[in-house]
């Protein structure tokens, strides 16, 4: 630091403002030092694999049949809806991203544009993106597994064990397995996980494509007739829907302090995986239907394993894509989990969740305790708890905090536009407004009983904030641990 430059400095005790800055940000977390705190090891490649290892997975393998119910043959239209969706997003997450490379995500870039309250309450929101999203996730792997199982050996799981109360079971074992499995392989350290995360991500791309090219022989054009057989209401519906099944794109941002040249290879990574992911779902859709019909798709566990058994007349295809399924599963666990621990790590830092979240093992450099707390708590509704039940809550937590960061990039703009950026969202200012009005758009196709969960559970956020996180806010708060840009997460 040259004597010229000043450490970026903190609101007074008592701001009501509580905005952090970008450079106070930054500097404490060390994006443009090396050497300091986690360790710099994904390069584009691997960040992309992990980002295409964060979205596909249960949304596509499990959620298409839900979709198809919803949309009939438009299931098309609703995957290119939410697309649209996400790609006015996503240009916010890139311009923000590349702007403020830092682990926090969503929630940084409220906190430095829209202040901690808000920001708080956008973290709380990312416990339903990241946070139930993985159990939600984890319990669409059980099914494929019991179907691989059946596929190899001819016997499966039964439903006690298979299956939570919801579903006529006792508790869903394999979900928590998996669960664990991507804990550990998260403890052990970013390069790990990242490589790991990569095999993975490859593997499922190449398995979609093979279910493509199999259920394009079988396809019908009258299998699409009548095309919107459930209207506008059923489009929105089916979008809605579908959009869960691009939830963990945003996970790339949560990378940005173990990323190498985060400003350059974290807008790019966004856009090079929303565009793969979207191409690639409306593809499967369209084969899927174009080869049985709406009605054979729709409401049907394991969809894609019995589009192939069927097209094929064999199990053996069936087989190949559940093993595929559960690789995809997996490797979304694996990525969501890494974000929510970036993001509690993120919180924990500036005192507003207990300061275990952002302690890093000197030994692995990964949050450890924050990581085994995280695989236990969400453990607990993966175990017990139906795909059905929350879907539709992390849906509409994660499109609130979508529009967020869309009102965050105009903020942004206004309070620092001397911020390097290496990448500007394109028709500004219309395209973060078209973001916000997608995403209320989808929120609305939720349905009221969701919108009445997702109010409970923001006034609890709320409550939170203003019982705990408020009064132990590092940011007004002198003396604290963090106040010194120069200090790495706690060692532990």
């Amino acid at each position: 630091m040259s004597p010229h430059t000043h450490a970026p400095r903190r609101p007074p005790s008592g701001s009501r403002a509580r905005i952090k800055s970008p450079a106070l940000l930054l500097a404490e977390s060390g994006t443009d030092l090396e050497g300091h705190g986690l360790r710099r090891t994904m390069g584009l490649f691997q960040l992309v694999c992990f980002g295409v290892g964060a979205i596909v997975g249960t949304g596509i393998f499990v959620g298409l049949s839900d979709s198809v119910a919803e949309a009939g043959p438009a299931v098309v239209v609703s995957f290119v809806l939410a697309a649209v969706t996400c790609v006015f997003t996503a240009f916010s997450f890139a311009e923000l991203g590349g702007a403020i490379p830092v682990s926090g995500s969503s929630y940084s870039f409220a906190y430095a544009t829209l202040g901690e309250r808000v920001a708080f309450l956008v973290g709380w929101c990312l416990l339903l993106e990241y946070g139930v999203s993985v159990s939600a996730v984890a319990v669409g792997w059980s099914q494929y597994v019991n179907e691989l199982l059946d596929s190899l050996v001819g016997w499966s799981l039964p439903a006690a064990l298979s299956s939570g109360p919801a579903d006529g079971g006792v508790v869903n074992l394999p979900a928590v397995v998996v669960i664990m499995m991507a804990a550990t392989l998260l403890v052990r350290g970013i390069r790990e996980s990242a490589g790991a995360t990569a095999a993975m991500a490859v593997l499922k791309i190449g398995i979609l494509v093979a279910f493509c090219a199999i259920a394009f022989t079988a396809f019908e054009d009258g299998n699409l007739s009548p095309f919107a057989s459930h209207g506008t209401a059923g489009v929105t519906a089916g979008a809605s829907v579908a959009f869960f099944s691009y939830i963990g794109f945003d996970a790339i941002t949560t990378a940005g302090e173990e990323v190498k040249d985060p400003r350059r290879n974290i807008p790019i990574a966004i856009l090079i995986c929303i565009g793969v992911v979207t191409l690639l779902y409306c593809a499967v859709a369209l084969g899927a239907i174009g080869a049985l019909g709406a009605d054979a798709v729709g409401d049907k566990p394991a969809a894609l394993s019995l589009v192939v058994d069927k097209v094929t007349g064999s199990d053996v295809g069936g087989g190949i894509i559940a093993f595929g399924a559960v690789v995809a599963i997996a490797s979304v666990v694996l990525a969501v989990m890494y974000g929510q621990t970036r993001i509690l790590m993120s919180m924990s830092r500036d005192g507003l969740v207990p300061r275990v979240f952002e302690r890093v093992s000197p030994r692995t450099r990964t949050p450890v305790a924050n990581t085994w707390i995280v695989a236990a708590v969400f453990a607990v509704p993966a175990a017990f708890s139906s795909l059905d039940v929350v879907v539709n809550l992390t849906t509409i937590g994660t499109l609130a905090t979508m529009a967020v960061v869309n009102v965050a990039v105009i903020a942004l703009r206004r309070r620092n536009p001397e911020l390097k950026r290496s990448f500007r969202v394109p028709l500004y200012p219309v395209s973060p407004v078209l973001g916000v009005g997608f995403c209320v758009y989808l929120m609305y196709g939720t349905g009221w009983g969701t919108w009445v969960q997702f109010a409970v559970f923001v006034a609890a956020g709320a409550l939170v904030y203003a019982v705990y996180g408020r009064s132990r806010s590092r940011l007004v708060s002198p003396g604290a641990p963090s106040d010194r840009p120069e200090s790495g997460p706690t060692a532990g």
